[in-house]
């Protein structure tokens, strides 16, 4: 649920989300809500191009590619051959780096994704991190509807459907986040990693596919 991932403080999706129970069904409206949302930004925004938003305390380099609709948070870095196709909320103090694409996703305040990562058809919470190379997988190779396999299977009813990622989630590198896939608040992937369905809150997924409770310190 939503509420168990996110710290809705941190995004100005807030109200948006508030609107929905699992992070999922938000995919479909991203794109009309950032259009709406747009149009009540500040001055301290500058609409750079028809409905594309930058805050004027971000840095998107010359060559990086912003698409609409889009909106980029005050502090954050959009770095050289940044793809941005549109559909993107990219909050305050993110990393969207070198030839990083992101499609149809909430990216939460001082979110990083700085290396060749693929983002699509998700939202990363507060402080996640997507390692060098770690990717979103947002279709199944056979064209189905996603399924979120936890305890109990959940219907989306979605052909696209990436990563749901909680607060301060850490993906290892070269990582692959397959279709449907929901990480809880605290965890954190091995480096080369296949993850598909849920992990749970404070937890590690190995490379095996094992999954343990974090040990408390």
């Amino acid at each position: 649920m939503i509420s168990e991932l996110y710290d809705l403080t941190h995004t100005l999706a807030a109200d948006y989300l508030k609107g929905f129970t699992y992070p999922w069904e938000a995919l479909k409206g991203i794109k009309d809500m950032i259009l709406e949302l747009g149009k009540t930004l500040g001055d301290d925004y500058a609409e750079v191009s028809p409905n594309v938003w930058v805050h004027k305390a971000a840095t998107v380099a010359p060559t990086a590619f912003l698409g609409a609709p889009c909106i980029i948070g005050a502090g954050t870095e959009v770095r050289h051959c940044a793809f941005v196709r549109g559909s993107a909320l990219v909050g305050e103090n993110c990393v969207v780096g070198n030839s990083v694409e992101l499609k149809n996703v909430i990216l939460f305040d001082n979110v990083q994704t700085p290396h060749y990562n693929y983002v699509g058809d998700s939202i990363l919470g507060y402080k996640s991190h997507m390692g060098a190379g770690s990717i979103t997988s947002n279709v199944k190779s056979d064209k189905t509807l996603v399924v979120i396999h936890g305890e109990n299977p959940i219907e989306t009813n979605q052909k696209k459907v990436g990563a749901m990622l909680g607060d301060f989630v850490e993906v290892g590198c070269n990582s692959v986040l397959n279709p449907g896939t929901v990480i809880g608040r605290n965890s954190a992937v091995y480096p080369l990693s296949c993850v598909r369905g849920v992990v749970p809150a404070n937890s590690i997924h190995k490379n095996n596919g094992v999954i343990i409770a974090k040990k408390e310190k």
